[in-house]
């Protein structure tokens, strides 16, 4: 009898703090709703990673259901995914520590977004420095084949294979190397307003970001006032026409349709009807999540159950791949014997 075949194994983190945007979604929640179909799906709530700047921490319990009940409203299934909160399984802390041995000062600092963050705040934590080897070890505890993410995530992603062919060729075959799942149209989703920089929960002006909560009428209205350019015509040139190609990517990430049926669709209209019809489908693309999320949260008690449900498979699905790392490093067996004999993780 042939073995059944493995399903590839898909993660992907975001960072509960922060009103999420449409492009959250264009580069993140819609591409986990695809991959659930075709692997073994882990999408982790980074709990850990808000600690980097400065936060609130009623704030971060209250955004962390919130995040959760936004995962299961843009498709996740609790049956077919594994969500769960990053803080629930401390193997995600642990590999932290072990892969900063193999990760270099210079790699660090040459990441952008710490470059980026640490310019915009007064009092920059060493966390801020070191958490993309925390992203690293999210990853690389589950033996993921792919990383669903927006394009903004790609520098860090290139961190965690890295670190992994690193650790693979210090101490031998441990982990598997990921690969990226970048859509090529929607994986970077521009600010209306400044369309030369990405939509951003933190650094995008009110007008300029779209938000997934936002009401009909505020997103029409965002819509209706978005930068386009001097030009009359509607063509997809992102370098020459920043503004115009943001918004024919936003309308194909909302109707399904590609960049070259919008074009002809638009062929003789002006600016102020492709805004008209950008923010029209937008709205029926947000309303419905927008309306399962409330339902979602108003069960604070269901949202926690799922959670712990995926924490604990998300524990056992990691504890096999940290126990070989510590063997593979060196470390001393207790007594109770955790690191020799574990379970070897799939595929090693």
């Amino acid at each position: 009898m042939a073995a059944t075949e493995q399903k590839p194994r898909i993660f992907s983190g975001i960072q509960p703090t922060g009103r999420k945007t449409l492009g959250n979604y264009s580069g993140g929640f819609r591409q986990y709703a695809q991959t659930q179909e075709t692997g073994d799906g882990f999408f982790c709530i980074v709990d850990l990673h808000s600690l980097s700047v400065e936060y609130d921490p009623a704030e971060l319990r209250r955004s962390t259901l919130d995040l959760a009940a936004l995962l299961f409203a843009t498709g996740l299934d609790a049956e077919r995914s594994t969500v769960f909160c990053q803080s629930h399984v401390t193997a995600h802390a642990e590999a932290a520590w072990l892969l900063s041995a193999v990760t270099s000062y210079g790699q660090l600092g040459r990441m952008t977004q710490f470059k980026e963050k640490a310019a915009a705040h007064e009092f920059v934590s060493a966390a801020l420095f070191t958490y993309p080897v925390l992203m690293a070890g999210d990853i690389l505890l589950y033996q993921t084949d792919f990383v669903p993410v927006g394009d903004d995530q790609r520098q860090h992603l290139e961190l965690a294979r890295d670190v992994a062919q690193r650790f693979n060729h210090r101490y031998g075959e441990t982990f598997r190397v990921p690969e990226a799942i970048i859509p090529e149209i929607g994986g970077r989703i521009m600010d209306l307003q400044e369309p030369a920089d990405k939509m951003s929960t933190t650094l995008s002006s009110e007008q300029g970001a779209v938000y997934i909560a936002d009401p009909p009428d505020v997103i029409r209205k965002k819509f209706k006032t978005a930068v386009t350019d001097s030009e009359r015509e509607i063509r997809y040139a992102p370098r020459e026409k920043p503004g115009v190609s943001n918004l024919l990517e936003i309308m194909s990430v909302a109707t399904g349709e590609s960049i070259k049926a919008l074009e002809q669709r638009f062929v003789g209209a002006g600016y102020g009807d492709l805004k008209d019809a950008v923010g029209e489908s937008v709205v029926e693309l947000l309303s419905p999540i927008r309306e399962r999320f409330e339902a979602l949260r108003a069960d604070e008690r269901e949202l926690q159950r799922l959670l712990s449900v995926g924490a604990e498979k998300a524990r056992r699905a990691s504890e096999p791949t940290l126990d070989l790392m510590y063997d593979r490093m060196g470390f001393a067996t207790s007594e109770a014997g955790r690191f020799f004999g574990a379970a070897r993780p799939r595929g090693l």
